[in-house]
């Protein structure tokens, strides 16, 4: 059983063991989690998003069962790429990457993702890199050649453990380059050095600047500590960087754990297609807030198990806006009963479960829209109101339910084509129109609203309206 109080046991697959485990922190005081964030040259994609949302759900969920969650997600802001935009667009590196770093946090924000309580920079950690590098050197794990300093992988008996690999696969997968200054194929970049137009720092090796995957486990090292309760990303990440983190950070550590779950996110393709420039198919998060709710954006990335593929469609989003109209159409017909959270904090225990198995939030939907149906039939006003702190308590842990119903059936921040005013005094005419049985003015009406994007519906309570999704 978790040592926290809830009575909740969380089981999580671990990447490492490549089973599902029962999850409990190595210290209930300070449970510690670092997800890899952004490298900021580019708008986010939708892949992209998806470990921002479904490591937000989980940080969520273990700050209902451990209160002391410390929460990274780093920003990567040193990189080939980064500095390959900031010389095409001839300004400074940070230029780029405050401007990217900026627009990451307020579109992943637009999707309901809560900051972490930690945004460690890369650039803010060559200190620790430069030492842990000088530890790998010292204890036979890394070397340096032609002002480069590399990770010697078959010092590392336990490489390939993470991505379960065998060693061609390694290679082949990692496309590395084979450079003559290296003793083995697979060896990886810790240092390298940089020209004098390109952004570096002095070292024992010379001015340059990190490898990736060097920059992560010297943030987790500085910020979390030498071993850290959970390690997520997308699979992507699996191999090589994580792979690469595990190894050198293990090595720095002397054979210390470093993350005691590994935790990864499945691809997001797109209607049934692999993402790809080449294809021209690489949605933007940027542009797909303008067009769609970000709650509805967020739920359609946690309709499937966060392990398994995605294969995101228009379709998939349209449907996650009725998802959510029906969800905040349950709410808005209890309008008139306060919410009581009693106990749980008004969590239903079945969601709680359902995230707890390994965050199955498919299953956790599903306790959910169930809520909704018995509120929309229920009479009874205690149940009623309970009915509503459920669906307010649950929806605050999977961070959908965020707004008022009027709110989102009003456009959810996308708005209409005519003001709000206008639609009431249509609405208004329009029920004149059918008092006086004038049912031709009354379609004309109902009809020009449908053309401005509103859709009405006429039930015990009166006209309500929303803007069609």
């Amino acid at each position: 059983m978790n040592s926290d109080k809830s009575g909740y046991t969380l089981t999580l697959h671990n990447s490492l063991t490549r089973k599902k485990e029962v999850f409990e922190p190595l210290d209930p005081q300070r449970v510690t989690m670092y997800v890899c964030g952004p490298t900021v040259y580019n708008y986010a994609h939708i892949g992209n998003a998806r470990p921002a949302v479904v490591f937000d759900v989980l940080a969520r969920l273990l700050r209902r069962l451990y209160p002391h969650l410390v929460y990274a997600r780093n920003i990567t802001d040193i990189e080939d790429k980064i500095i390959k935009a900031a010389a095409e667009q001839g300004v400074p590196i940070s230029t780029v990457t405050q401007k990217y770093a900026d627009i990451y946090r307020n579109d992943m924000g637009t999707l309901g993702v809560l900051s972490p309580d930690i945004e460690p920079l890369a650039t803010e950690t060559i200190d620790g890199m430069i030492s842990m590098i000088a530890r790998l050197i010292e204890s036979g794990n890394a070397y340096e050649a032609e002002g480069h300093v590399l990770f010697n992988v078959p010092s590392d008996a336990e490489y390939g453990a993470l991505s379960g690999r065998d060693r061609d696969d390694m290679v082949a997968g990692a496309r590395v380059e084979v450079a003559p200054y290296k003793k083995d194929p697979a060896d990886f970049v810790l240092w390298k050095p940089s020209t004098d137009d390109q952004p570096g720092w002095d070292s024992p090796w010379g001015r340059g600047r990190p490898g990736w995957h060097i920059e992560c486990s010297a943030m987790i090292e500085k910020h979390l500590g030498e071993t850290i309760d959970i390690h997520g990303g997308g699979i992507d990440l699996q191999f090589p960087h994580h792979e690469n983190e595990l190894a050198q950070s293990t090595c720095a550590h002397g054979g210390k754990t470093f993350a005691r779950f590994w935790l990864h996110n499945g691809f997001v393709n797109i209607e049934k297609e692999k993402m790809s420039k080449s294809i021209g198919n690489v949605l933007l998060v940027h542009d797909l807030i303008k067009e769609a709710p970000g709650e509805a954006i967020r739920l359609a990335l946690l309709n499937g198990h966060y392990r398994q593929p995605l294969d995101w469609t228009a379709e998939g989003l349209a449907q996650a806006r009725r998802m959510l109209d029906r969800l905040y159409g349950a709410l808005r017909g209890l309008a008139d009963v306060k919410a009581e959270r009693g106990a749980n904090d008004g969590v239903p225990p079945a969601f709680m479960e359902a995230l707890c198995d390994d965050l199955n939030t498919p299953k956790a939907l599903a306790v959910l829209f169930d809520l909704a149906s018995r509120a929309n039939s229920e009479t009874d006003p205690g149940t009623r109101a309970q009915l509503k702190s459920e669906l307010i308590g649950a929806g605050a842990v999977i961070g959908l339910l965020q707004m008022d119903p009027e709110e989102w059936f009003a456009g959810a921040g996308l708005g209409p084509n005519i003001e709000a005013e206008e639609i009431e005094k249509l609405i208004a005419a329009r029920n004149a129109a059918r008092k006086e049985k004038n049912f031709a003015e009354a379609d004309r009406i109902r009809d020009e609203l449908a053309e401005n994007g509103i859709q009405i519906e006429d039930g015990p309570q009166g006209t309500s309206w929303r803007v069609a999704g």
